[in-house]
């Protein structure tokens, strides 16, 4: 039996990724250079023949699959539960400006430890794990030698990566953050997940 191959794509970019500002669950729509970077990624990854793609609801994980979906004649379905991790009223602002609400934000961040996004958002590891369980999901109602592409977000791709091989938040900081339309490529082995790629992508 060969396992379905997980293809994880990081949506384009946004004027908000361009500003530096958190978006989480915001709806922030591509900009045209996200649109493009879309184009450029859906040539490449139509050589992996994928099978079936699944995209988070938000607007800029949903335009980017349904390029990539139709550049490979295949239809999308979307799955909230594939967001970004929530962060709550922090939306909108810049790592300086949570790091003012947050005494312990930049700490964090440099020790690698896990907080919760706000007081109102979830912590990287509560949104990689809902991440995780909606990826187990749609690998169960794969079929033999299937090609899934998951279309997603950055940090809640990344920490979902990360516990489907077993790993934590902890090792998060060993793995750079996924690019804007570039991606890794996953395997199912056994309890854990075998990663075969990582940060793939068109040139700039």
């Amino acid at each position: 039996m060969t396992a379905p191959t997980v293809v994880l794509l990081r949506h384009g970019v946004t004027d908000w990724n361009d500003g530096g500002r958190f978006q989480g669950h915001a709806d922030v729509p591509l900009n045209d250079e996200g649109r493009r970077q879309a184009a450029a990624a859906a040539e490449r990854l139509a050589g992996l023949a994928p099978t079936r793609v699944v995209a988070s609801d938000l607007s800029r994980a949903d335009e980017t699959a349904r390029i990539v979906a139709g550049r490979c004649g295949l239809a999308v379905t979307t799955d909230a539960r594939l967001r970004e991790v929530n962060v709550g009223s922090w939306a909108g602002l810049s790592m300086e400006e949570a790091g003012r609400l947050e005494p312990d934000f930049w700490p964090a961040l440099r020790e690698g430890r896990d907080f919760r996004r706000s007081p109102e958002g979830e912590s990287a590891t509560e949104a990689g794990r809902r991440v995780a369980l909606a990826l187990l999901d749609h690998v169960e109602a794969a079929k033999e030698g299937d090609v899934l592409l998951v279309v997603g977000h950055g940090l809640s791709l990344r920490v979902g990566a990360l516990l489907l091989m077993g790993l934590d938040y902890s090792h998060a900081r060993l793995f750079g953050g996924l690019r804007n339309c570039h991606w890794a490529t996953m395997r199912p082995a056994g309890d854990y997940w075998r990663l075969l790629a990582w940060n793939e992508g068109s040139p700039a």
